[in-house]
């Protein structure tokens, strides 16, 4: 597209089989052909009046016609840019890739480089010419400045002046990450004030969740992603675990039920949200017992969407048991306490992973929307026993994404330095020991759910 102009277009493949060949096109949105490719099908006689085809050569053959069709709208890209690094090359004019995109999401690996293997496997073995040219030819970590800073043209854009470094970039979950998990927390009482950075784990909390550890050797973790190096911190390892939905979970549970209509009016009618509304309902229904113990009869397994870690099973399932024939108010409010307790509780699951795996984790660092609920906060504490530290700065991920900028402006010698600096404590939750019973119990509940999930399509699937 230039200038904003041109709205995306739509391209399809037409692909014919016929006796002696195979023919492709490719035809835009109007029925118009643009490219045409065909390739000869193998015929054989064995005897007179006899013929015979192979199927496997007319796939082979409609592979080939496909990929001359792709060489044709494919040969014109000049480069494959994950977006945070075509946004980067938009601002100075600079093809050179950040290290965490193409390690956490195109196979780059920081030690060896890219593998010419696995292109020719998926057949994109053109991207291992030219030097890779089109996918990334020089790699820089997080923070490294890049060429000569915003040129002209985008510092126009922009409103800023030219020459303004700027910084390779970061994926949004990592630069969250990058901007609580390195504060100074001299001062709150926390055990991780005399344990190396690797003692925390960052949470990223939104519509999905992620879990960034990191480590100074590589530790592979079953189900969870990486290790990668640099990939958040400059010089350690990362693992990240996450799930798939979390804030989306807990919006779908609430908004789906039938008391949810009274809830809006009654919300709109304090000037709340929704979820403020149902936290101090929760207050209101408890009585003498702590909240969490609202749900003794209730339990929930999140993974509406599948699960992303630790079981890396996209086939899983939500659960819910325990529900009555109730549909007022006291009843959406503990199944959304439900739902919180069981996103903390998946949580906790991806913790024992990475602490089985060799991590040390004592301490978590919550941004990202759902760190802004009290509930959702207290509850990540109570259920894994650890203290929860929140960010003075609410928006971490814009926080980390300036510290990269700080970085790169040679304000500050290193990542680290610039995070110790720039990521302030603002609040800390302390776990409440005396429930820890209780929600041992719910974490025992909350494996068997998936337990029996499992032996359930079991048995659906046994002939």
């Amino acid at each position: 597209m230039s200038g904003g102009e041109q709205k995306p277009k739509r391209y399809y493949v037409g692909v014919d089989v016929g006796t002696g060949s195979v023919r492709a096109a490719l035809v835009d949105q109007s029925g118009v052909l643009l490219a045409f490719a065909d390739h000869p099908i193998e015929k054989w006689e064995p005897q007179f009046n006899h013929h015979e085809q192979s199927s496997e050569d007319i796939w082979a053959a409609c592979c080939v016609v496909t990929k001359n069709l792709r060489e044709t709208c494919w040969d014109k890209a000049g480069h494959f840019f994950d977006l945070p690094d075509f946004l980067s090359w938009k601002a100075t004019g600079v093809t050179a890739r950040s290290l965490c995109s193409l390690v956490c999401k195109w196979t780059y690996s920081a030690e060896k480089g890219w593998d010419d293997s696995f292109w020719k496997m998926v057949g994109l073995e053109d991207f291992v010419a030219d030097n890779y040219n089109k996918i990334g030819n020089q790699v820089l970590p997080p923070g490294a400045s890049l060429g000569n800073g915003l040129t002209p043209e985008a510092a126009r854009d922009l409103g800023l002046l030219p020459g303004i470094a700027v910084a390779a970039s970061l994926i949004d979950a990592h630069a969250g990450g990058l901007g609580v998990i390195g504060a100074d927390v001299r001062g709150h009482g926390l055990v991780c004030e005399g344990q190396p950075v690797t003692s925390r784990l960052a949470v990223i909390c939104g519509t999905s969740s992620c879990h960034m550890g990191i480590s100074k050797d590589p530790i592979f973790v079953p189900g969870v992603w990486g290790p990668y190096f640099s990939a958040m911190v400059p010089g350690f390892w990362l693992n990240e675990g996450g799930q798939s939905i979390t804030g989306k979970l807990i919006d779908h549970m609430v908004q789906g039920h039938a008391a949810f209509p009274e809830l809006q009016a009654k919300a709109t009618a304090r000037c709340q949200s929704v979820y403020a509304y149902l936290n101090s309902h929760l207050d209101l229904i408890k009585k003498a017992q702590p909240v969490g113990f609202l749900t003794v009869d209730l339990h929930v397994w999140p993974d509406f969407h599948g699960n992303r870690s630790p079981l890396a099973d996209l086939t899983l399932k939500g659960m819910v048991t325990g529900l009555t024939l109730s549909q007022d108010l006291d009843d959406l409010a503990i199944l959304y306490l439900a739902t919180v307790q069981a996103i903390a509780l998946g949580t906790r699951f991806i913790i024992e992973a990475m602490e089985a795996a060799g991590h040390s984790i004592s301490t978590l660092f919550l941004c990202g929307g759902l760190s802004k609920n009290p509930l959702f906060v207290q509850m990540h504490a109570d259920i894994t026993g650890m203290p929860v530290v929140l960010s003075q700065e609410v928006e971490s991920v814009l926080v980390g994404a300036a510290i990269l900028g700080a970085c790169a402006s040679g304000d500050f010698a290193s990542v680290q330095e610039a995070m110790a600096k720039m990521s302030k404590v603002g609040k800390v939750v302390f776990p409440r020991q005396q429930d820890k019973k209780y929600y041992d119990k719910k974490y025992q509940v909350f494996l068997k759910l998936v337990e029996h999930q499992m032996e359930y399509l079991a048995i659906m699937n046994d002939d």
